[in-house]
């Protein structure tokens, strides 16, 4: 395979403003407007010639946030410490603190502001 299978993802959600407002100040970014009259959409920063997937926070009619546990993303930190705490004062909930997976570097587990459990991994 050429490139990595996954390129892209979407976090559902209800209230825009708040899961902007969290995604926002936990990761130290500003989320593009992007999409159309039929969902509302804010992407991460994202470069196509780097790696990794871009994604996006979405409102959609028909799709609902949840921590339903079938998906985990993922966000790159240098250090997973540093967003995870951020977590709090934006809202979330911290579910596993920073841990260690051994050669692997580190993650953390946290609970947004619209019930998605999303992962923050490191390499410190």
């Amino acid at each position: 395979m050429a490139i990595n299978p996954v390129i892209w993802f979407e976090l559902y959600v209800d209230d825009m403003a708040r899961a902007r407002a969290f995604y926002e100040s936990v990761f130290q970014l500003t989320l593009e407007p992007m999409g159309d009259a039929a969902m509302e959409y804010f992407a991460f920063p994202m470069q196509d010639d780097r790696v990794g997937a871009g994604g996006a926070l979405a409102k959609m009619e028909g799709m609902a946030p949840g921590g339903g546990g079938g998906t985990l993303i993922y966000f790159h930190c240098d250090d997973c410490a540093v967003e995870e705490s951020r977590v709090a004062g934006a809202g979330g909930t911290v579910i596993k603190p920073k841990m260690s997976l051994g050669p692997y570097g580190f993650m953390s587990l946290v609970l947004d502001t619209e019930g998605n459990t999303i992962g923050l991994h490191s390499q410190a």
